[in-house]
Formats: C-alpha cells, structure tokens, sequence
C-alpha cells in the first residue's frame, strides 16, 4: 500500500514522505488516526505543500542542528509543578510543558513532537529526556521536577 505521511511517524518518515507499508498498518493505523493518506495524483500536489511547511519548521542542516544541540547539552532545565505529599504529580508532565520550560530556561524553542519522554513524568524529581533536533542528533536533556 503506497501512503503519503501527514506526520511524523518514529520508524517510518517525516511529513510529506512517500512511503510503501503493509496494508494492514496503513488501513487500520495511519490512515484513521490521519497519519498518512493514499497516494494518488491529486495528493502529489499536497505534498508540495507538506515538504514546503516541514522544511520551514525542520532544522535545516547538520552544522545547525549540532549548534543547536550545543546550546542545549548544558541546560538544565527546572520545571515546577503541583504535588502531593509524597511528590507525585496531580497529573504529569507532558512534552509541550517540556518545551515551554526549555524556552524559559534560555534554551531554543522546540517543536513539541521532538521531545521523547521516557516514560510518564509523574514524580518529583530528576528526569532525563531526549530532543531529536535532527535525524542524525539526538540530546538528552536533564529535567529537574520540583513541586511548586
């Protein structure tokens, strides 16, 4: 089954990408959540416009993606929340409550999607994430949750 990628899928491709997938996966997976959408000829044309905005938002080289890795190898990054006593979370922390406290801590701004928790940040505490700023880069980024 030949698809058009609407998002990023980790394993997969990027925005815009055409991609060859099982058809199980594409009829069941990508095209319900909106994902990816048939290839067709119409569609060829919407990926124009899928790259044009994907290269926009995108970090565009390798030099620049490892400037951008420098600034944020060395920040630590202090996110305060409300918890109870034992230092769990009322809720927990999610990837755009990640990037808003990266901007304010004096790092780059991020694009939400390129943050991966580890797991469910739902503690107190001393967290490591990661920020895939490029295909080739990857950053971890210490996250200290404290209880605010």
């Amino acid at each position: 089954m030949k698809l058009i990628l609407t998002a990023e899928v980790t394993g997969l491709g990027s925005s815009g990408d055409t991609v060859e997938v099982k058809g199980g996966y594409g009829r069941n997976y990508l095209l319900p959540r909106g994902l990816a959408m048939l290839a067709t000829r119409g569609a060829e044309k919407q990926v124009a416009s899928l790259r044009r905005a994907r290269d926009a938002r995108d970090v565009r080289t390798l030099e620049e993606a490892q400037a951008v890795a420098a600034r944020l190898s060395g920040l630590t990054v202090t996110l305060p929340a409300r918890s109870g006593d034992g230092g769990r979370l009322f809720g927990r922390i999610t990837t755009a409550d990640v990037a808003a406290a990266v901007t304010a801590a004096g790092g780059p701004e991020l694009d939400r999607r390129r943050i991966e928790l580890p797991s469910s940040i739902k503690s107190v505490g001393t967290h490591t994430v990661t920020v895939r700023v490029h295909p080739e880069v990857n950053v971890p980024v210490t996250l200290d949750v404290v209880a605010g």
